[in-house]
């Protein structure tokens, strides 16, 4: 019971092992998801910061041309050699007004929708989309609050959209065109006599206008600004590396998994075996303790028995003598009769229980089967005689390996068996037959047989179906034919009858 529990415990103990090693690898696999999520967003701010620094050089207070933001985009979109991109995966970049609608994309825009507008980050299966907010003239990739930047159409075709009187106050301001390099260099007009901008410089929405809008009227500056001003950066990215990724390492988890289970039920399974084993040494010495104590009960019993046959002998010798008296009566000679009948009735039952309670030790030598058995007939012959019987004995010729003594009296048992089973004028077959390199012995009658109930049992000490029967013959049988390593069988015997075959017998070299 002890052992048990302790098996129960180590069981439990790995199970709760392997359970623990289970929600280890989970963890780890969510860590190694986030991590690529993680990755993923550095990824998309790096690529905000090359766009930042990119666009910074054709910005000018403020304001980017769309002929010079296009082909920037463009360029990112579309190049897969570079180390950044291509290990990011982009697949499209866009820039947002505040409406939500797209005011230069590339790639593939048909990812980019209004429902991006104002979402951190949304995951689909097949790619992550990332707004990032464009604060003070940049993409702000930490977060933070936004501020307009102005994205113009080209200057020719801008200055070409006004009236001549809005043109004519661009060329006034004597400004070098907006796509040559003065614009960087330019500083805006001194302050008036109040420490102020002028009035067309002062900042509107945190940004300044451009000086060659100065001549705009702020509700035209307003309506451009309204459809241009960029309040979002849109950048989509491919996840196929990143659910290869984390496909690969979900795979790694299961396999470690898996041979964590099989470690922990061949840990297991060789804690229940060594249990087992022990269990079984211990029964093993429990067993050679009761089987020693058995053969000093047997000894005891079978010098017991043989010290009783001696004054059984007395007696029996007193009653046959007090029957041969002359002037003995009737009753007392009949008397007398009976207790020598039952004085060899007992006499033969412990003449058998000696021999079934006798060590086995098998001597072996080369004994010829058939000579054997007929020798046994030629001493039944008063018993064959007196049923009138024809015992017949047939089959091949050949020599076993046996103790010859104990091969007799295992002949002896089985014919004197088969003798008081037949009927009278019956038949008796021994047959010795040779199977490849064993032997077969099978003695027939035809008598009444034995029921299947009955096969069973038949070999079981006391178990007998004759009314002067001892119940030890066949148990005697069966312990010298299983010292010999032979097999015993009672099988029927068609149409009627009992066969018993002894087989395995080992056959002697020539």
């Amino acid at each position: 019971m002890q052992m048990r529990r302790h098996s129960s415990f180590v069981q439990t103990l790995l199970l709760a092992a392997w359970l623990l090693v289970i929600v280890w690898q989970i963890t780890e696999h969510r860590r190694v998801v986030d991590a690529a999520k993680a990755d993923l967003r550095n990824r998309s701010h790096e690529i905000a910061r090359t766009l930042n620094a990119v666009t910074r050089a054709v910005r000018f207070r403020g304001a980017l041309f769309q002929d010079r933001l296009d082909p920037v985009l463009n360029e990112l979109a579309s190049i897969r050699t570079n180390a950044l991109v291509s290990a990011s995966q982009l697949l499209a970049v866009g820039l947002l007004n505040n409406e939500g609608d797209t005011v230069a994309a590339a790639g593939q825009t048909n990812l980019i929708s209004r429902e991006s507008a104002g979402e951190g980050e949304r995951w689909s299966e097949d790619n992550v989309v990332f707004v990032l907010p464009v604060e003070g003239g940049s993409v702000n990739a930490e977060g933070g609050t936004t501020n307009p930047t102005v994205v113009l159409p080209s200057f020719r075709n801008l200055t070409n959209s006004f009236p001549r009187e809005v043109r004519n106050s661009f060329s006034s301001t004597n400004l070098p065109p907006p796509h040559t390099n003065a614009d960087r260099e330019f500083q805006p007009p001194p302050p008036d006599e109040n420490g102020r901008p002028p009035e067309g410089e002062r900042p509107r929405g945190g940004n300044r206008r451009p000086p060659w809008m100065r001549g705009m009227s702020d509700a035209d500056f307003k309506a451009i600004a309204a459809k241009r001003e960029l309040h979002g950066l849109v950048l989509v990215m491919s996840t196929e590396n990143f659910r290869a990724g984390c496909t690969h390492d979900w795979w790694l988890r299961c396999v470690i998994g898996f041979f964590a289970g099989i470690s922990a039920l061949g840990v297991g399974l060789a804690w229940r075996n060594t249990s087992r084993n022990a269990e079984l040494q211990i029964r093993l010495i429990r067993a050679s303790e009761q089987n020693s104590h058995l053969k000093e009960l047997n000894l005891a019993a079978a010098g017991l028995a043989h010290e009783t046959r001696n004054p059984l002998n007395i007696i029996r010798g007193q009653a046959q003598m007090l029957g041969r008296l002359p002037d003995a009566p009737a009753s007392v000679q009949e008397k007398a009769r009976a207790i020598v009948d039952e004085t060899d009735k007992v006499t033969a039952q412990l003449t058998e229980f000696i021999n079934y309670s006798r060590p086995r030790e098998v001597r072996r030598s080369n004994v010829s089967l058939a000579a054997a058995c007929r020798e046994v007939v030629r001493t039944l012959g008063y018993d064959i005689e007196e049923k009138k019987l024809r015992v017949d004995v047939t089959g091949e010729t050949f020599s076993i390996e046996a103790d010859e003594q104990l091969l007799r009296q295992v002949l002896f048992n089985l014919i004197l068996n088969a003798i008081q089973a037949a009927v009278e004028n019956g038949k008796i077959q021994i047959v010795t037959q040779r199977v490849h390199s064993e032997g077969i012995l099978e003695i027939r009658d035809d008598g009444p047989g034995v029921t299947d109930e009955n096969r069973a049992e038949i070999f079981k000490p006391y178990f007998t179906t004759h009314q002067k029967g001892t119940g030890l013959g066949l148990a005697v049988v069966q312990q010298i034919v299983h010292a010999h390593g032979w097999d015993i069988a009672c099988l029927p015997n068609a149409p009627h009858g009992a066969v018993f075959r002894i087989s395995h017998l080992k056959i002697a070299a020539p």
